[in-house]
């Protein structure tokens, strides 16, 4: 507030002109005189005195003098003294709030790789960021640091398999540079920005990669459901009923998302629909790609690229400096910002949420790959008349069905059907890499010490075998069953994949007549490595027998309208 000029005139009103304590005489000079004086009023200075009491009672005073009421000028200059404190401090406080906020953002700051995200440097030849010194001072005199790919991102482009995450969710194997915390932490600051959050889940680990606890990263920002890899379901799956049961799963898991959509990074399937919405929710906000570690993000980011560059110059231009994809979990170890709009706003490659429940966060790092489908899902069915089993193993199958036999998942998974219907059949849906076998359950431990890093992989050899931490966490099942027509349920083990269990399979050749029975019980018991999860699930409908034995629930009102839509 500028201070306003007195008049002269209004200082005649003010009568009589006087100080406190201070008594003006003005000889041989009328009132009429005083008009002729230009008052300059310099900027006042506030002293502070000390007044005592007892000074003021022993000073004698005539009576009528002593100090008196405050003047209009006086109030003016207090006013003007108040407002100019109280603006200091809403000055500092706004000071403190814009270095609040430059915490989060120092990171993007930086010059970082634009393949992994990590901050560029010549001092460690091992870590991650690293660039020669010449290339990084010619980089830099030409402003170019912002296009340079670090030593690591290089070996991974060409298949190498360098982890660089350490701690609780990290991989062992190599040197560690950055702990799960660490990257969890760089994701902290959305939950304070207005953004729009897509979150990945894979199709194949839907359970073990969905991210239950989002909100606690996304904050309230509106969220864009996309599951991938749908190319590897099996042939003649029906995306409808896959669509549905998503929606039921996200439903269940109470996580309002604004749609969900079915895709494929690899044959480009249902991006186009996912870039349409993303221009339709964005508003001028910037877009993260969120997701836990290996769903594939930088392969979306790289589809969704693709995708927008046959519209968008901007991110036809961002194709050149696209994030690196790799088997390895923790490719990215910082947000990655990319131009990929053209009307402004940015999409960001973040770095994946570990989770310690996944069996990809207790194998070596070389063993990763054996975890990822590299092809269309087949299911593979136990008991079957394909498979090649010991006489005496087949012999029993036929007479009792799978009670009292232990099959093998690798390494990694072992399930004791403890009791089952003779037509019992169990469907595993996983990675081809890792073999199933079958032994009676009395032999089971005896066969696993025996055979495991060289029948049973991964772990992958003795040397591995021999610091292995075995299959320390035992779960029992009871599986209630009501209709024998269609699967009960999927055991999914998270960061593997899932096997369904189907009550009364009739192409099942047994010695004995069918069992008529309409309800009952199964028996399980699944080991795994201590910290990998199961989860008893609803079965995925897959397959052409999915779609005919998949039922759609009926829907009320209420549940419509807040009940997602997807899309494929």
């Amino acid at each position: 507030m500028a201070p306003k000029l007195l008049a002269l005139s209004s200082l005649s009103s003010i009568s009589p002109f006087r100080l406190p304590n201070c008594h003006i005489s003005t000889p041989n000079c009328t009132p009429s005189k005083l008009n002729i004086f230009k008052f300059h009023t310099p900027k006042p200075n506030l002293i502070l005195c000390k007044f005592t009491e007892s000074q003021a009672v022993s000073e004698s005073e005539p009576e009528g003098y002593g100090a008196a009421a405050p003047t209009r000028g006086d109030i003016y200059l207090q006013r003007q003294q108040a407002v100019a404190a109280s603006s200091t401090v809403l000055a500092t406080t706004k000071k403190k709030k814009k270095k609040k906020d430059k915490i989060f953002k120092v990171s993007n700051l930086a010059p970082c790789c634009y393949g992994c995200g990590a901050p560029l440097h010549t001092s460690e030849v091992d870590a991650p960021g690293y660039v020669d010194q010449e290339t990084y001072d010619l980089k830099k005199k030409h402003h170019q640091l912002r296009k340079v790919l670090c030593g690591r991102c290089r070996l991974l482009s060409h298949g190498h398999m360098i982890t660089a995450v350490g701690g609780n969710g990290g991989y062992s194997g190599g040197k560690q540079f950055v702990t799960a915390e660490e990257l969890r932490e760089k994701l902290s600051h959305l939950r304070n920005e207005k953004a729009l959050i897509v979150k990945l889940v894979d199709i194949v680990d839907f359970n073990g990669s969905f991210l239950a606890r989002v909100r606690d990263l996304a904050g309230a920002n509106p969220i864009i459901l996309v599951i991938t890899k749908v190319d590897l379901l099996p042939k003649e799956t029906d995306l409808n009923c896959v669509g549905d049961w998503v929606v039921e799963a996200t439903m269940k898991k109470k996580l309002n998302v604004l749609s969900v959509h079915l895709t494929s990074s690899k044959s480009l399937v249902g991006i186009a629909g996912v870039v349409s919405e993303i221009q339709k929710e964005k508003k001028g906000r910037d877009v993260y790609i969120l997701g836990s570690a290996n769903v594939g993000k930088s392969a979306f980011i790289n589809a969704l690229l693709n995708t927008m560059s046959y519209n968008d110059p901007v991110a036809a231009t961002a194709r050149k400096y696209k994030p690196i994809q790799s088997a390895v979990p923790g490719t990215t170890l910082g947000p990655i910002p990319i131009d990929a709009f053209l009307g402004g706003g940015k999409v960001y490659d973040t770095p994946g949420v570990h989770l310690h429940h996944r069996q990809a966060a207790v194998i070596h790092a070389e063993d990763l790959p054996t975890l990822a489908p590299q092809s269309r899902l087949r299911g593979q069915a136990f008991p079957s008349s394909g498979l090649n089993l010991e006489s005496l193993i087949a012999d029993r199958v036929r007479s009792s069905g799978l009670s009292g036999l232990s099959i093998f998942w690798g390494g990694l998974v072992r399930i004791d059907v403890l009791k089952v219907l003779p037509e019992t059949c169990l469907t595993f849906y996983g990675p081809k890499a890792l073999q199933l076998h079958m032994v009676p359950t009395e032999e089971a431990d005896e066969f696993y010490q025996k055979e495991l890093g060289i029948l049973l992989t991964p772990p992958t050899g003795k040397e591995k075998a021999d610091g292995w931490m075995g299959l320390e966490t035992k779960r029992q099942l009871q599986i209630k069953y009501e209709d024998i027509e269609r699967p009960t349920c999927d055991v999914a083990i998270s960061g593997l994949g899932w096997f369904s269990v189907i009550p009364v399979n009739k192409s099942v050749g047994t010695s004995d007549p069918i069992s008529e029975v309409t309800a009952g019980e199964l028996t399980f018991a699944v080991h795994v490595p201590k910290p990998v999860e199961i989860f008893v699930r609803p079965p995925l409908p897959i397959g052409k027998a999915g779609g005919q034995w998949y039922d759609y629930r009926e829907l009320t009102e209420e549940e419509s309208e807040v009940r997602p839509k997807w899309f494929f």
